[in-house]
């Protein structure tokens, strides 16, 4: 950029990027308060001037050059990430299509109890891991978790009884002990060895051989396993993309999820026909074996291709820095800096705003219509294929899910809407809900499940954006709010599992009524935050004008509301 044209940035504005309102302002106001406050140094300050300055033409070049050098680093890697984290949480309705449940003396709700007791550690760590994130490199929290939880389905393999299969996957969603967490901090930040002390996993196998046997009971310093991914994911991404940009990327990051679904039956169906039996291993064990020993190669892989944060990202230059914080102030209002806000102020902040608690409630009530995900085989099976064509019929489901949430994360970012997009597809996820439950015909049910996904999931993805989008600044609250969101909202996972008893089988009656039920609430929910916001702007749109009007803002007016020029996203 020609900076030499521009003899005085703070005067030369582009008519077209002055808002009304009094948002030029504001972002002097900003780049004030980052020389004072955030340790930015002059040079940087003085591209935030001229990149206010900018031409359209300009402004658009840099912004594609930036975004496609994020998407190259980010959207790959945690996708995979993802895709991973999705498997091995979900690899154990593949295993039940094996001799799970028959090695392991598992009756009645034991798989229920295998598949929920995981959720109940996962939301334990939900939020001290997403406030933790603020403090952190994102690539090596991250990066070591994935790490941890790779390890511990790995050690899945060795239970030999149905109170260890458990404990593994209750180990999975949360550790037992948190000294990695404390590692994490000391190590990275006040560079003190934490000397914790090491415990064993007391699991046996008898066919896993002497090198597997003691990989797997040597694993140590568990921590949040599974439990800082999606949140920190999701809070990563929040600190890169401007909020029309993030709905999109979540769809691509939950390719990942669509790829787990589609892909892992795949994978499942060929473990299970191909190496049952071989060196005396069950097709489950070496599941869960080859499963998490590709998670934990691609750990070590994230930690060098991950980002961090804009303004410590070493693969851009310090323009591309600077002007991708620049970005987010004008987008936001404000900067997205770790020190803005201590962790009790953040958390403060985040409690004490009602919005969250509505949005909250919305993604606990999207999670449970989801829960289908979980028994998905085994309501497939019902059509009355084998196992390997079961496990094989998944994957144009998850597929055709993936290509409807790119289509509609694009239009919801494209016409800055959410709330129309999730009641449109909720009632695509009741239609498929009520058929499945209504008629035994192969042909009409598999349809039938075909909306299930395409539906939920896809909304569930635009609610994720939302909800980043609606807490945007400071980083601290924002990061709260994900995380609390994604803590209560999988609390849903805990019970919604137990909707499809087997015995409930073919029809899954009460599971699928629920869950119908459950998705006409979430697009109810929908309408009533798209009113609720809808207020919120009309109060931010009345204020501006009073300011504008040469009357001073109310004391404390300004404080925990949102900037000149903001609107939420309805």
């Amino acid at each position: 950029m020609d900076s030499a044209r521009v003899e005085d940035p703070l005067e030369g504005f582009n008519e077209e990027f002055k808002p009304a309102n009094g948002e030029i302002e504001q972002q002097k106001e900003e780049i004030t308060d980052l020389v004072e406050q955030r340790g930015i140094d002059e040079e940087q300050i003085v591209q935030f001037r001229q990149f206010t300055a900018a031409g359209e033409e300009w402004h658009h070049g840099m912004t594609k050059q930036l975004v496609r050098k994020v998407d190259f680093h980010l959207l790959p890697m945690i996708g995979l990430m993802y895709m991973l984290n999705f498997l091995d949480r979900n690899n154990l309705a593949q295993a039940r299509l094996g001799t799970l449940e028959e090695d392991l003396g598992m009756t009645g709700t034991d798989f229920n109890l295998a598949t929920s007791i995981l959720f109940v550690g996962y939301i334990l760590m939900q939020l001290p891991s997403n406030l933790l994130l603020t403090r952190v490199r994102p690539s090596i929290y991250l990066g070591a978790a994935m790490t941890i939880w790779g390890t511990i389905s790995a050690a899945q393999a060795a239970t030999q009884t149905f109170g260890s299969l458990v404990a593994c996957r209750f180990c999975l969603g949360f550790g037992k002990r948190l000294n990695f967490y404390f590692l994490t901090v000391w190590c990275l930040n006040s560079k003190v060895l934490y000397q914790n002390r090491k415990f064993e996993l007391n699991l046996r196998s008898k066919g896993l051989g002497s090198v597997v046997s003691r990989y797997l009971q040597h694993v140590a310093n568990i921590a949040a396993a599974e439990a800082p991914f999606f949140p920190g994911a999701v809070f990563l991404m929040s600190s890169w993309y401007t909020r029309s940009e993030l709905a999109l990327r979540i769809a691509w990051f939950y390719f990942g999820h669509s790829l787990a679904n589609a892909f892992g039956g795949l994978l499942g169906a060929g473990v299970l026909a191909g190496l049952s039996g071989a060196r005396g291993i069950s097709g489950w064990r070496w599941l869960f074996i080859i499963e998490g020993s590709i998670t934990i190669l691609s750990a070590i892989c994230s930690m060098f291709v991950l980002p961090n944060y804009p303004a410590t990202t070493s693969w851009l230059s310090q323009e591309e820095r600077a002007y991708a914080q620049w970005r987010l102030i004008k987008d936001a209002g404000e900067a997205d800096a770790a020190g803005a806000a201590s962790i009790k102020e953040g958390v403060m902040m985040a409690l004490r705003d009602p919005r969250l608690y509505l949005f909250t409630l919305l993604q606990h009530a999207s999670l449970l219509s989801q829960t289908f995900q979980y028994f998905f085989p085994t309501i497939l099976q019902t059509l009355g294929y084998g196992n390997i064509q079961t496990l094989l019929l998944t994957a144009p489901v998850w597929i055709a899910a993936f290509l409807v949430s790119l289509v509609v994360t694009y239009t919801s970012g494209r016409f800055a809407d959410r709330s129309i997009h999730i009641v449109c597809l909720m009632l695509i996820s009741v239609v498929g809900n009520v058929i499945v439950v209504s008629t035994l015909n192969t042909a009409v049910r598999f349809f039938a499940l075909f909306l299930l996904p395409l539906g939920a999931v896809p909304a569930y993805q635009i609610i994720l954006a939302w909800v980043a989008n609606s807490f945007p600044r400071p980083l601290v609250k924002r990061s709260v709010c994900i995380s609390f969101a994604n803590m209560i909202g999988n609390s849903a996972n805990i019970y919604g599992t137990y909707m499809y008893p087997s015995s409930d089988e073919p029809r899954y009656l009460k599971g699928g009524s629920a869950t119908a039920a459950d998705a006409l609430l979430v697009a109810l929910l929908a309408i009533v935050a798209r009113l609720v916001l809808q207020r919120q702007n009309k109060k931010l749109a009345t204020r501006e004008a009073f300011e504008s009007d040469g009357h001073s803002a109310e004391a404390g007016g300004r404080e925990g509301s949102a900037p000149a020029g903001f609107r939420y996203i309805l």
